[in-house]
């Protein structure tokens, strides 16, 4: 083999190095049944995968290096490859699977079932149902404590949110919040828990060790899912029917900034930085990038249609 050739192929390596290297981001775009994989260094889409059954939720296990992509008219999941793109394989859960997570160990896959108002627990060894767990009405956010002790589920119609103790894979706790919660998210250190609650406008702060209500806190038009940054230091919030984020200051409890994103934005994640969070808007079929420290939109990524990405969609 010639030295040019040899270089060539070289070249070619490390491009597809660089190229899937990440952190990428896991767009689920319901309408087009597909999911745009962006990559966070370039701010641009670098493939696009198909995934039938109006994908819409996505949980990343960092341990596995694998991507967990719900599919609520599939009637299960997606097991996708984080570095490679391939869905491996489906797993069959029944009814409108909705709201996905993953244990911080990487062995357990929770899934939200919409309609049996239950949380099916899987193993990702070999994908096989372990555990079903009664909820309240309608699952849907899912978000597993720091310390991989709890889960927490948000129930929609229940207006509560279910706190799961991850050994025994039973309900320790069940505690009221505003009208319809739907996206959910912990601190950093599992103190604190946010959720979002689509019909009261507003945002409930819970104490996650007694489960009690801190505070209330007013924001836009229907928001739907949350998410930390900056150390914890700011919340951040989709309205949906007002095409903003609401920034909050997570001290103070105030609003410091409300940013004019795409059209119905709703799934929202944070780099692994802590400073730049990705907005998937599902009218635009784009994705809007704010940098948590300028409170402004810096980019903004075209996608698919319908981009939902319920959950935490961005890989380590």
């Amino acid at each position: 083999m010639s030295k040019q050739s040899i270089a060539v192929i070289a070249f070619l390596l490390a491009l597809a190095n660089a190229v899937n290297a990440g952190p990428h981001a896991f767009i689920t775009n319901q309408l087009d049944n597909t999911v745009s994989v962006i990559d966070t260094d370039l701010q641009q889409v670098v493939d696009t995968i198909r995934v039938t059954g109006k994908p819409a939720g996505v949980a990343v296990n960092p341990v596995k290096k694998q991507i967990y992509i719900s599919t609520p008219e599939g009637g299960g999941f997606a097991v996708m490859d984080s570095k490679t793109f391939k869905v491996l394989r489906t797993v069959r859960v029944g009814g409108a699977s909705l709201g996905i997570a993953v244990d911080k160990a990487g062995e357990q896959v929770f899934v939200a079932d919409w309609y049996e108002h239950s949380v099916t627990v899987f193993d990702t060894k070999n994908f096989e149902q372990t555990a079903v767990i009664s909820v309240g009405k309608s699952p849907s956010g899912m978000t597993v404590s720091p310390d991989n002790k709890w889960l927490y589920v948000a129930n929609r119609v229940d207006d509560s949110v279910s706190q799961i103790d991850l050994k025994k894979l039973s309900i320790r706790n069940t505690t009221k919040v505003g009208a319809h919660p739907f996206g959910i998210v912990v601190d950093s250190k599992g103190k604190r828990l946010y959720t979002a609650n689509v019909e009261s406008d507003n945002v409930t702060v819970l104490d996650t060790r007694r489960m009690k209500r801190v505070a209330t806190l007013k924001v836009g038009a229907r928001p739907y899912a949350v998410t930390l940054a900056m150390r914890d230091s700011l919340l951040f919030v989709t309205n949906q029917d007002d095409s903003t984020v609401s920034a909050i200051d997570t001290a103070s409890l105030k609003t410091v900034a409300v940013i004019d994103v795409g059209d119905k934005p709703e799934g929202i994640s944070t780099h692994p930085d802590g400073r730049f969070v990705y907005v998937a808007n599902w009218f635009d079929n784009s994705v809007s990038v704010i940098d948590a420290k300028t409170l402004e939109m810096v980019y903004t990524i075209n996608t698919g249609e319908g981009s939902r990405a319920f959950g935490e969609f961005i890989s380590p």
